[in-house]
C-alpha cells in the first residue's frame, strides 16, 4: 500500500481548519467552492461547514495518516533489531497478512 499522498494530507489539513472553524488561507476559498460542488462541505450563514460526507472522508484520511505514521514506527524498529521473520512477538509467522496459529501439541484424532 502506497503512502498517503501530499494531495490527500493537504486536502485532511483543510478539511480539519474547517471543521475546527479556522481562518481560511490564501487559496483556500476556491478549494472550498469544490469541496462545496463535491458535497464534502456546505455553506451555512457564510461559513464553511463539514456535511456528513465531508466528516467521514476526514475521519478516513486520519486513519490513513495514523497508518502510515504506525507502518514507519514499525519500520524502524524492525531495522534497529536487525528484523524478526516470525512477525516480531514470537507467536507464529506472518501468511499474506494472516497469523498462523502455533502447532498444537495434541495429536490429530484419526491419524
Amino acid at each position: 500500500m502506497d503512502p498517503i499522498s501530499l494531495e490527500d494530507l493537504a486536502l485532511l489539513e483543510l478539511l480539519l481548519r474547517i471543521d475546527q472553524r479556522a481562518d481560511p488561507v490564501e487559496g483556500d476559498t476556491d478549494i472550498v467552492s469544490r469541496l462545496v460542488d463535491s458535497g464534502l462541505v456546505e455553506q451555512l450563514d457564510g461559513e464553511a461547514v463539514l456535511t456528513v460526507a465531508g466528516i467521514e472522508l476526514c475521519k478516513s484520511l486520519q486513519h490513513r495518516a495514523a497508518a502510515d505514521e504506525q507502518a514507519k514506527r514499525i519500520l524502524r524498529q524492525r531495522g534497529s533489531s536487525g528484523g524478526v521473520s516470525n512477525g516480531g512477538d514470537g507467536h507464529g509467522a506472518e501468511v499474506r497478512g494472516r497469523r498462523r496459529s502455533k502447532p498444537s501439541a495434541e495429536p490429530v484424532p484419526g491419524s
